[in-house]
């Protein structure tokens, strides 16, 4: 079940919810460094990490659940928030240049279905990236923090749950190598907790990030069968098809 709206807001409210912030922004900025003239949609409770791209996308919208709940964001300007079902966006077809999944993915009762429904607001080309705590690490065995609920993923999870939604791993990284507590000598050494984790201890991060691109394949062409359906057409007399159904017949009458 998805964690409560307000729970996610206090969790980012307090100084590991910003450090997890600001953590993560840096990844997503890395990977994404220009978002002019792109939509740039969230889908959960990404509100925390689509404030960067705000002044630079054409459009940013916070796609929050229903069964999570919705808040007010941004609060400084015209609301680009709303409420939504996860299988059934208010989005058209390939509208999305790129696409952030955060705190849903884990949480959703149908993963299939949220995954299919961003394959198809995704633009061809389009990226997404999914942020989901990691089976074997950490973070996701302490309920403290919105990673430590629903179902953690290890990374051959995650990439089987791709492809079967038709989308294709493109690049991984890890974040939050830091134990999930509030302890300000924890915060205050958070990068070097990264440098050190990803060097020392890869496979143990709090949440795996994958970048992935929707699969396009090309139409087949229907066949023109109208002109066959629910018709039968006299076969000539001599016709190489008549012929061979005679022959039939008179094998079927000798043998009885």
């Amino acid at each position: 079940m998805h964690i409560d709206i307000i729970d996610l807001r206090e969790f980012y409210a307090r100084p590991l919810g910003a450090v997890v912030r600001r953590l993560i922004v840096q990844r997503l900025r890395a990977r994404w460094s220009d978002v002019s003239a792109m939509n740039v949609f969230g889908l959960g409770y990404a509100a925390p990490y689509l404030g960067v791209f705000r002044n630079e996308a054409t459009r940013v919208g916070a796609l929050m659940p229903a069964s999570q709940g919705v808040i007010a964001w941004p609060q400084d300007s015209a609301r680009q928030a709303a409420l939504v079902q996860e299988d059934d966006l208010p989005l058209p077809d390939s509208c999305a240049d790129r696409l952030i999944i955060v705190h849903s993915l884990e949480t959703v009762e149908n993963t299939r279905a949220l995954l299919r429904e961003a394959w198809r607001v995704l633009a061809p080309g389009g990226r997404a990236i999914l942020i989901v705590p990691n089976r074997a690490g950490l973070w996701a065995r302490f309920e403290s923090t919105p990673f430590g609920h629903g179902r953690p993923y290890s990374r051959g999870q995650l990439t089987r749950l791709l492809r079967d939604a038709m989308f294709t791993p493109l690049d991984w990284d890890q974040a939050l190598y830091m134990p999930p507590f509030n302890w300000p000598i924890l915060l205050r050494g958070a990068i070097a907790w990264e440098r050190m984790g990803a060097i020392f201890w890869p496979g143990f991060c709090g949440i795996n990030m994958v970048e992935a691109t929707k699969q396009i394949y090309a139409a087949t062409p229907e066949r023109n069968t109208e002109k066959l359906r629910g018709k039968l057409y006299p076969v000539p007399a001599g016709s190489v098809a008549a012929r061979s159904r005679n022959t039939i017949r008179e094998v079927k009458d000798s043998t009885r």
